[in-house]
């Protein structure tokens, strides 16, 4: 693959732009996962080609459920590789970071927090856990349509704890990177709860959540 740019590397895979893939128009992205060389041979191939395809499992699963994910083109087990569709558009951290010095007043936060709100809901509503909330892994194209991307630490789960963290640590996003977005979160939440039913045990067992987050953070 002579014609692929690597655009981001993380602890577990990096991600490459290709800008050619099977005549589609600007591309695809390969997520290729490394290997970890601490690990057996045997047991880090078992268990890349597990998060490989748990991920891709998630994208598909919410591709079927009508949530806005990148398009899987190809799964590559053995070369521990996803090809899925370079989405064009900007992250939710770049355009509030954009727009931080007047205090977002050029952004429509309401409709925003209704659209990640609303998705969120959508998500667990199918018991996917992303993993990994945060304003980079959401993305808005651009037709406005907003994208949640990066599924790598994404599984599988029915308890309401597990999608409680998932909302915690989207919160905790949003209170370290992006100031006065307190009611944006709030905001956030209620669209979830219009979207999944069961979003009101998840909600009381966020409050648990951040009980403990506290209790670690004072403690230290």
């Amino acid at each position: 693959m002579t014609n692929r740019t690597c655009i981001k590397q993380g602890a577990e895979a990096r991600v490459f732009h290709l800008e050619k893939y099977l005549g589609i128009k600007g591309g695809c992205i390969a997520k290729e996962r490394f290997k970890k060389t601490y690990r057996h041979p045997d047991l880090d191939k078992q268990l890349t080609a597990k998060r490989v395809t748990q991920e891709a499992r998630s994208l598909h699963r919410c591709f079927k459920a009508g949530i806005d994910t990148p398009t899987v083109y190809l799964v590559d087990v053995q070369k521990s590789t996803i090809y899925m569709e370079h989405i064009v558009g900007t992250t939710v951290k770049r355009q509030l970071l954009d727009n931080q010095h007047n205090t977002y007043a050029d952004l429509d936060l309401d409709a925003l927090a209704d659209k990640i709100g609303r998705a969120l809901g959508k998500m667990h509503s199918i018991d996917v856990v992303h993993g990994d909330l945060t304003t980079s892994n959401l993305m808005l194209r651009d037709n406005d349509s907003l994208v949640i991307i990066d599924f790598g630490l994404s599984f599988g789960s029915t308890m309401h704890e597990d999608k409680a963290v998932d909302l915690y640590v989207l919160e905790r996003a949003f209170s370290s990177t992006h100031p006065a977005t307190e009611k944006m979160m709030e905001m956030i939440l209620k669209a979830y709860q219009k979207e999944y039913k069961q979003a009101k045990d998840v909600v009381r067992k966020l409050e648990d959540v951040r009980l403990r987050g506290r209790k670690r953070t004072m403690v230290g």
